[in-house]
C-alpha cells in the first residue's frame, strides 16, 4: 500500500477538493458506499476508508455508488465543474494573482457569471479560493524546511510586508516561528473535568489558541503537541486556570457569553463563518444554510460545515450551535453525543 499516496488523497477528500474527481475514488468500509473525492456527505473516519484507482476497482471490492455524488456517471449534474476545475489549476500554478476578468475569459464568461458559478462549486469566491490555496503553500512550504523568503515567493506572496501583515491571521505567529515548528513559543495548557468529559484550553500569549474535549488528558496533550511540535508547553498559571474554571463552568451551566481573550488563526472565510457563529445565542441553532446567508454567501453551506470541522476553539467558537436543514445535530469534532448534550444543557439554562 501506498501509504504516502493515500495521506495525499485523504487530504484531498477532507477538503472536498473538486480537482480531485475523476483522480480516485473512494469506499466507506462501515457502509460499502463508494464516492467522488467532492462527495457533499458527511467526512468519513480515516481508518474506515480504502481508495480505489476507477469505478470498476471499486464495485469489484463489493462498494456500491453513493446516491448523492453519483461516482459511476460520467459527470457531474452541474455542467459547469470541469470549468471551475481549470480556473482551480489555474490558480494554483500562477505565481502572481489571477484578476477575475481574466479568469472569466479564460472560462468563456462574464467576470459576474463565473464569480457567482465558481463560488457555488467552491463555496469561496475566486479570491478566497486563491487566498486559501497561497497560505496552504506557505505552511507546507515553512513546514517542510524552506527559508521564509523562498516559501513567501513559492506562494505567491509579492513582499516580505504583504506576508507579516497577513501572519498573525494566517499562522498565529511569526513564520519563522511556524517554520520551526512553534520553536520557542510558549504554550500554557491546563485540563479539567466536566459533565462531557475532560477539557484542555491551551493559550499563547495573543490569547486561548486550542479548548479540546476528550475522554482523558493523554490524548487531548499529544494533540496539542502535534499542533505545535516544538513550542514550549507547559502547565498553566494563575491567569489560565481562571480560564480553564470559566470554561468548564459554561459547560456545567451555559448562560451569557464566554468571554475570552482568543488567538483566532484561519483564513479570512474560516473566520467569518466563526464570527457567525459567536453571533448564535446559547439555546439556539441555525443550520449551515442559515450560517451561509448570514456571511453573504447562501450557495456555500458545505464550506461552512467544512470552517465549522476546522474549529479549534469548542464552545468558544459554539460550531455546536450548527446543525443540519432538517434539524438534526449533524456531525462535530469531538463527537456527536457532546454536542447533543451541549445543545440540550443550552435550552435547559435558557
Amino acid at each position: 500500500m501506498d501509504t504516502t499516496r493515500d495521506d495525499a488523497r485523504w487530504e484531498l477528500l477532507v477538503r472536498r477538493d473538486p480537482r480531485a474527481d475523476g483522480g480516485f475514488w473512494y469506499g466507506v468500509k462501515t457502509t460499502g458506499i463508494f464516492c467522488r473525492p467532492s462527495c457533499p456527505s458527511r467526512r468519513p473516519k480515516r481508518e474506515n476508508v480504502v481508495f480505489f484507482a476507477d469505478v470498476p476497482e471499486a464495485e469489484r471490492a463489493g462498494f456500491r455508488p453513493c446516491r448523492r455524488c453519483r461516482p459511476e456517471s460520467e459527470s457531474r449534474a452541474e455542467p459547469h465543474l470541469g470549468t471551475i476545475v481549470r480556473a482551480c489549476r489555474l490558480i494554483d500554478g500562477a505565481e502572481e494573482p489571477i484578476p477575475l476578468a481574466a479568469l472569466a475569459a479564460s472560462a468563456g464568461m462574464s467576470p459576474y457569471h463565473f464569480h457567482r458559478v465558481f463560488r457555488k462549486i467552491v463555496g469561496v469566491t475566486p479570491k478566497g479560493y486563491a487566498d486559501q490555496r497561497r497560505a496552504e503553500k506557505l505552511k507546507d512550504g515553512l513546514r517542510r524546511g524552506m527559508s521564509v523568503t523562498r516559501a513567501m515567493y513559492d506562494a505567491g506572496f509579492g513582499s516580505g510586508s504583504r506576508l507579516y501583515g497577513s501572519a498573525g491571521e494566517l499562522l498565529g505567529m511569526t513564520p519563522s516561528r511556524y517554520r520551526a515548528g512553534a520553536a520557542g513559543v510558549a504554550i500554557r495548557y491546563g485540563l479539567a473535568r466536566t459533565p462531557l468529559g475532560w477539557l484542555l484550553a491551551a493559550a499563547t500569549d495573543r490569547g486561548v489558541c486550542m479548548i479540546a474535549l476528550g475522554n482523558s488528558p493523554g490524548p487531548l496533550i499529544r494533540h496539542l503537541g502535534d499542533r505545535f511540535p516544538r513550542a514550549l508547553l507547559r502547565e498553566g498559571d494563575r491567569e489560565l486556570s481562571g480560564w480553564v474554571a470559566q470554561v468548564a463552568a459554561f459547560i456545567e451551566s451555559p448562560r451569557g457569553v464566554l468571554d475570552l481573550p482568543l488567538d483566532i488563526r484561519g483564513t479570512a472565510f474560516q473566520r467569518r463563518v466563526w464570527e457567525a457563529l459567536r453571533a448564535i445565542p446559547p439555546g439556539k441553532t441555525a443550520s449551515y444554510a442559515e450560517v451561509a446567508r448570514r456571511i453573504g454567501r447562501p450557495t456555500a453551506a458545505r464550506a461552512v460545515a467544512r470552517a465549522c470541522a476546522s474549529n479549534d476553539l469548542a464552545v468558544a467558537i459554539p460550531c455546536h450551535r450548527v446543525v443540519r436543514g432538517d434539524g438534526a445535530p449533524g456531525g462535530y469534532r469531538w463527537g456527536a453525543a457532546r454536542k447533543r448534550a451541549l445543545l440540550e444543557r443550552e435550552k435547559t439554562n435558557r
